[in-house]
């Protein structure tokens, strides 16, 4: 069927309309067919899993930097803010010029339907929801795209606009329908939870010491010294978080090794777990930022699998990867040497939340965790750093990532304004697998003086400190700096986060009353 060209500003929207009536059905469609048989290939899931692939680490920082925690939930409202436009636009196109609208919408889905495909982990159904979007977007275009240009004379005016109206909100009701059905559906899908909650972790044979008293200083507004589950920070690349059966979980060591072995579940409880507090820490944290937690963490320490495996001695690095595909490369001795380094199950007396890892992650002190902290791992190969590149080494960021000895200040806040008189200066320090000594605290660029540290939990965890201040009217800048357990001080040389770790002196501004 030809239709007419859209001249009339009328004939522009409605245009615009049915673009965005047929993208919304098409999204919604192809959602619900992907919480049915392949959550991993929901269209926006695996076009911003894309984004993010392809990002270069100054988007990723910058991303980080304006939206923190809530980077993700930014990325698909932006993606579906594009979406709407270019809909909007294919809908004026196609009525312009039957064909070439249909197409554009035709190759969004086509391209949800590639990715889905080479992404790593692809089910064999993956293709099918961006293949749904494909056909649903094209066919409901050209079809609502005749509401727009009515045969002549064969109808009034207002009931061809009650028609319009009829289809169009109709068309996007179905989308929108199936897209809360979908997201029903993938709920209902979600028993993993009802198995996590369900989990009794084993006991530890090498209990976590207990956390004493003078680790909290109890300074209203410093944050605690180990962070609830809740409230820890999460940065990794998963937009569909990995929702994993333990009975169907297994992990692979592999590559430089005398035997490859491979653990099922069951097999990982049933063997002797460890307790340990250890502090993570995101690369993209900036100084004085919240990108950081401490947990308490139950598994089974890295090293003993590593030497049941038999390492080459002429290997240097452990390539992990998760079931989303993420790969991280651990410098061994990291994974060798004294330090809890655990395959871990547990997280502060729980098992590991689905969004941090669940059934197994890895918590490695001592490293920024896109070097180690791998969520949802399946896989270790023992290899070398100049035989192998991780996920982010080849988006510019460094191979091993130390953590840098930091500090930060919690209390007062950046622009607080408080009263004349007795005040309290408190922050965090760290600097983990070496421990902290001390902190200093500056203000007004006058003396350096030594902070109150509470007890630490041990070299792996961040510890308080505090500083009593006389604090007398204006404006007043504080800075702090950390002094490790080595005898290094922190460095007030800025950098930024990109390739290893921001640094430089935590620096806050307030005004006394």
């Amino acid at each position: 069927m030809t239709h007419a060209i859209a001249t009339g500003r009328g004939d522009r929207l409605r245009s615009a309309a049915v673009g965005l009536s047929a993208a919304v059905a098409a999204v919604g469609l192809a959602e619900f067919v992907a919480a049915v048989v392949e959550p991993s290939a929901s269209p926006f899931a695996v076009i911003g899993g894309g984004l993010i692939d392809l990002a270069p680490s100054w988007a990723k920082d910058a991303a980080i930097a304006l939206f923190g925690t809530g980077d993700k939930v930014a990325l698909l409202t932006g993606i579906a803010l594009v979406l709407a436009a270019v809909a909007a636009v294919a809908g004026i196109l196609e009525s312009r010029r039957p064909g070439v609208g249909a197409t554009i919408l035709g190759a969004l889905g086509a391209l949800a339907l590639v990715i889905a495909m080479i992404r790593p982990g692809a089910g064999p159904f993956a293709w099918l929801p961006g293949l749904v979007a494909a056909v649903v977007a094209v066919v409901a275009l050209r079809l609502l795209m005749r509401t727009v240009h009515p045969v002549p004379y064969l109808r009034a005016e207002s009931e061809e606009r009650r028609r319009f109206l009829l289809w169009t909100v109709g068309v996007a009701a179905t989308g929108l329908a199936a897209l809360v059905v979908g997201s029903v559906a993938r709920g209902a899908t979600r028993s993993i939870e009802a198995v996590r909650t369900a989990l009794r972790l084993p006991a530890p044979v090498r209990p976590a010491p207990a956390v004493v008293a003078a680790a909290e200083l109890d300074v209203p507004g410093l944050t605690a010294v180990v962070t609830p589950n809740a409230e820890f920070y999460r940065i990794d690349t998963a937009l569909i978080v990995p929702r994993i059966d333990p009975a169907d979980w297994s992990l692979r060591i592999h590559g430089m090794v005398e035997r490859e072995i491979e653990i099922t579940w069951d097999e990982l409880l049933a063997l002797p777990m460890s307790e340990a507090h250890v502090t993570l820490a995101c690369v993209s944290n900036e100084v004085g930022g919240s990108l950081i937690g401490n947990a308490r963490w139950l598994g089974h320490p890295l090293r003993e699998l590593l030497a049941r495996a038999g390492v080459d001695p002429q290997a240097d690095m452990v390539l992990s990867t998760s079931a989303d595909g993420f790969t991280a490369s651990t410098p061994l001795e990291a994974l060798t040497d004294d330090r809890d380094a655990l395959l871990a199950i547990g997280m502060n007396g729980d098992p590991l939340p689905i969004e941090h890892g669940f059934p197994v992650r890895m918590v490695v002190p001592g490293l920024f965790g896109y070097v180690s902290a791998t969520k949802w791992v399946t896989q270790l190969e023992v290899t070398r750093f100049d035989r192998v590149a991780a996920y982010w080494t080849t988006r510019g960021w460094s191979e091993r990532g130390p953590v840098k000895l930091q500090s930060r200040i919690d209390v007062p806040r950046r622009g607080q304004r408080i009263e004349a008189g007795d005040a309290v200066i408190a922050g965090m320090a760290w600097q983990q697998h070496v421990g902290v000594e001390g902190v200093e605290v500056r203000i007004d660029g006058g003396p350096w003086q030594r902070a109150e540290l509470a007890a630490a939990i041990s070299a792996d965890t961040w510890v308080q400190w505090r500083l009593d201040w006389s604090a007398e009217s204006g404006a007043h800048t504080i800075e702090c700096r950390a002094i490790s357990a080595d005898g290094e001080t922190q460095t007030s040389e800025p950098a930024d986060v990109v390739p290893d770790g921001a640094q430089g002196w935590h620096r806050v501004e307030v005004s006394v009353a």
